[in-house]
């Protein structure tokens, strides 16, 4: 899901018999020869780590926290950075308290990408929850589609999961370069959601979504200036906003709701924000809808900064007219 596809796509979107899906990798002998027991022991671990009860892995995630806080001082800077960029009327103070709770929030994902992958169902619906579900049922019962639009929060592995049991998924799907962490990421991603599309497969996305199916896209990341459009986001005037997210809004039925997973007391709670008719509005212009999108995006994030992805550099790309970069 991190590449868009948006200059990939083909003029004719024609529906074609089946929707080209990613093929399921198989399991090989060779994941049992030498140079894969280091990832197996790795998993191991993590594995038995998953038996543990709920609030030892949240201590454990605290503690990676600390681990991350000194071993990545450069992606805490960046972090610090975007805050900073972000909100601008935010006190020193406040960006440090809530960069903190991010770090701790950060140590914790690598356990919830475990517990995304291997928690048994009961588990999973016992600390997941979703809102505002009752509307997006309304469309889908009406025939139609929904294109939600998730929110890149570093618990998306175990959000992902928990709403799979609500209504199964679909998603882009990017292989990974290791084949034996390839097959355990799929495996883990697909058991409680109903498939993938390659990452370059916007065809197939679009024909999921007419088919009425729940479609999930990340429109928030930073996808390289052929790709986006500069608009505001946040404090930062210019920012690079992918325009594959109007593609797709605009040549399918199917409705935009925005996504948020936050943590709570006991876990998790997946919550369907708002739906977004704008962004298949003709009378706006690309740029106006795609501010409204960002405007939509921070006020989500705002419900809780502390769950969002700010080591990833949001801004590293610039405009021709502004190319110094933001962050030195």
């Amino acid at each position: 899901m991190s590449t868009s596809p948006e200059a990939r796509l083909t003029p004719s979107l024609s529906a074609s018999p089946s929707i080209k899906k990613v093929i399921a990798p198989k399991f090989s002998w060779r994941f049992l020869l030498p140079n894969y027991w280091l990832i197996w022991f790795g998993v191991l671990i993590l594995y038995s780590l998953t038996w543990l009860p709920f609030g030892l892995i949240k201590m454990l995630g605290l503690g990676f926290g600390k681990v991350i806080k000194r071993v990545a001082p450069k992606r805490v800077k960046v972090a610090r950075r975007n805050l900073e960029l972000c909100f601008k009327d935010w006190s020193s103070a406040h960006v440090e308290a809530v960069i903190n709770a991010n770090i701790n929030r950060t140590g914790m994902a690598l356990f919830e990408t475990a517990m995304g992958w291997w928690w048994p169902s009961w588990r999973v619906q016992k600390h997941c929850t979703v809102e505002g579900y009752e509307a997006v049922q309304e469309v889908l019962d009406s025939g139609k589609g929904v294109f939600g639009l998730a929110l890149h929060n570093v618990n998306l592995e175990m959000a992902c999961r928990g709403l799979g049991y609500k209504h199964k998924s679909i998603a882009f799907y990017r292989k990974h370069n290791n084949p034996l962490i390839d097959y355990l990421q799929y495996k883990g991603r697909t058991r409680s959601n109903k498939y993938f599309i390659d990452k370059r497969n916007a065809k197939a996305l679009i024909q999921a979504m007419n088919a009425g199916e729940l479609c999930l896209y990340l429109p928030d990341q930073d996808y390289g200036a052929k790709q986006s459009l500069f608009v505001p986001f946040g404090g930062v005037s210019k920012t690079a906003t992918t325009g594959a997210t109007l593609m797709f809004a605009s040549r399918t039925d199917a409705v935009p709701f925005l996504i948020t997973s936050q943590y709570t007391n006991t876990g998790y709670v997946i919550k369907f924000v708002s739906a977004l008719e704008y962004l298949a509005d003709k009378q706006l212009s690309k740029e106006e809808a795609l501010t409204l999108l960002n405007a939509d995006i921070l006020k989500a994030i705002e419900q809780q900064p502390e769950s969002y992805l700010w080591m990833h550099k949001r801004f590293k790309t610039r405009p021709s007219d502004a190319p110094e970069s933001l962050y030195k």
